[in-house]
């Protein structure tokens, strides 16, 4: 238990290193995803948008066939079906593709302009009496105001997803910046000291295994000559005393290897 929080203690600057730069990755990829997502949705409305124009021109030539050419009532419908019902998307929002309900006042204000527009076009349309009696001169001018309104929708949700590309260009700028900021602080704070601490502790180590190589020569080579010497010596008494004399060494031994020991604990704490 205690290695292991020292070994925390040792290394928690490294761990504080790679979770913010874990933390930093997810935050700007979350960032991203959802300015990839804004602009997916608004790019689908501006297309919605688009497509509501030209659905009520649609509409209009469809009446032109009837009035004037062979008519397809039921196409007729299907169009001015289709338009009432991309209205009514615009502004509450569709789950299935993705669209979210209108939150901008003016925008609404302009839909609110439209509504006598369609309600004109829906009750000229909605039967094939109706139809007949409807003006061509009239029906052109309600079109008309209704393009010219919707092309003012389509270009106020432009200005709006232009400034809302812009706002999160402006926070992902920002978030960059912060990024910078806190891998600049991490090199001189973290990365540089933890770079200081181990070139000390190699010159150290090295110093260490070099006085400590030395001494561990000198008497292995003692030790040695002894050996030899005990192996020619023929007197018990000296013997004896070569032998003490090794142990001697074999002790001076075991102290260098307790001082390698203790500065390399020394080095590493």
């Amino acid at each position: 238990m205690l290695k292991t929080t020292k070994s925390f203690k040792d290394f928690y600057q490294y761990y504080i290193l790679v979770f913010t730069v874990i933390i930093l990755t997810i935050f700007i990829q979350t960032v991203i995803q959802y300015s990839l997502s804004k602009q997916h949705r608004t790019a689908s409305l501006i297309n919605l948008a688009g497509k509501q124009r030209m659905l009520s021109q649609q509409v209009l030539a469809n009446f032109y066939k009837c009035r004037l050419l062979e008519c397809n009532y039921s196409e007729l419908k299907v169009g001015l079906d289709r338009l009432y019902r991309t209205h009514n998307a615009l502004q509450k929002g569709n789950p299935k593709i993705d669209l979210d309900p209108l939150d901008n006042p003016e925008v609404q204000a302009m839909f609110t302009n439209l509504e006598p527009h369609l309600n004109y076009l829906n009750r000229n349309l909605d039967s094939m009496k109706n139809l007949n009696k409807a003006s061509i001169s009239q029906m052109e001018i309600e079109v008309e105001s209704f393009l010219k309104l919707m092309d003012t929708i389509v270009i106020q949700f432009q200005l709006s997803a232009e400034d809302e590309v812009r706002t999160l260009m402006i926070v992902e700028l920002e978030l960059a910046f912060l990024s910078i900021l806190i891998v600049v602080f991490e090199i001189f704070f973290i990365i540089n000291p933890a770079i200081k601490k181990m070139s000390l502790q190699n010159k150290k180590l090295k110093e260490i295994s070099w006085h400590q190589t030395h001494a561990f020569n000198s008497h292995i080579k003692n030790i040695k000559g002894l050996q030899q010497i005990i192996k020619i010596e023929k007197k018990v008494e000296y013997k004896e005393e070569l032998i003490t004399c090794v142990m001697d060494e074999l002790e001076s031994l075991e102290e260098v290897s307790a001082n390698m020991v203790n500065s390399l604990e020394t080095t590493n704490a």
